[in-house]
């Protein structure tokens, strides 16, 4: 009988190791897997929007536009095509955003400078079905009806 209860007791004792084993290994494998995520959302949390805007006086204006989503700051990099010599503009600064684009209210605006002057803002915005497509917003945050195209496109 006490050797029943001696290997009883060792067979406990080996199924606990493994059992703690097993969550080990689970929880690292949760582990890991969450490193994989972070690393997806650091991948993607800078989003490039690029194009050529209209210009008054010059062939356009190739514009870059990098939004950290994360961090909430922006990089604008704007250069006068056609001019002698060509003129560039960098900008950084902070960012906020607002809901609501027009009529879709799920839409999102950009303020660029938020945290300054109002005529220092600028402001770009995206409608929610087309997220891949942001506009350039007047003073009013209203997209500009017009003929030329004051957009720019995500770079995926």
């Amino acid at each position: 009988m006490k050797k029943i209860v001696i290997l009883f007791a060792v067979v406990i004792q080996l199924v606990a190791c493994n059992s703690e084993k097993k969550k080990k290994e689970i929880v690292q494998e949760e582990i890991d897997s969450t490193d994989v995520k972070e690393e997806n959302i650091e991948y993607e949390k800078v989003l490039v929007y690029e194009g050529l805007l209209p210009c008054a006086d010059c062939e356009g204006i190739e514009t870059i536009l990098k939004i950290d989503v994360v961090d909430n700051k922006f990089d604008l990099s704007s250069t006068y095509k056609g001019k002698q010599p060509e003129k560039n503009f960098k900008e950084k600064g902070n960012i906020n955003t607002e809901r609501g684009l027009e009529k879709d209210p799920d839409g999102t605006i950009y303020i660029l400078n938020w945290d300054k002057a109002e005529k220092d803002q600028v402001y770009y915005g995206y409608y929610s079905k087309k997220p891949e497509k942001l506009y350039l917003l007047d003073r009013n945050k209203k997209i500009i009806k017009s003929k030329l195209n004051y957009f720019l496109e995500l770079n995926e």
